[in-house]
């Protein structure tokens, strides 16, 4: 089924940037339309990016203009370029197909501070 695993996370400034990676296992990664969420303390699981097989991209307003999804499916390898980021960002960020059907990570954790 595949292995998922992120990496990337760190403690930054208001402000400040970091690039999260997401390596997967799955023979067929090229196929899968893949996606960024986060889950921050107290609150649901939301999808923040997604790319399609076919490159199409699509970001929650909250991120928008800050954030860059990417991926190499040479590598199988999903990126997050964050920008500008705000202490609403901090949360544990996850990779996982649009639908979420592959078995969950371990994330990696953002915290930005004020």
């Amino acid at each position: 089924q595949g292995k998922l695993v992120e990496s990337g996370g760190g403690s930054v400034q208001a402000g400040g940037s970091l690039r999260l990676s997401c390596s997967s296992t799955r023979v067929f990664y090229s196929r899968d339309d893949m996606g960024w969420y986060r889950q921050a303390p107290g609150k649901q699981r939301e999808m923040v990016a997604t790319i399609s097989s076919r490159l199409d991209i699509n970001y929650v307003d909250s991120v928008k203009g800050r954030f860059t999804i990417s991926r190499d499916n040479a590598k199988k390898t999903l990126y997050l370029e964050m920008k500008s980021l705000k202490p609403e960002d901090t949360a544990v960020y996850y990779c996982n197909t649009m639908s979420g059907n592959y078995p969950w990570g371990q994330g990696t954790l953002v915290t930005v501070s004020s």
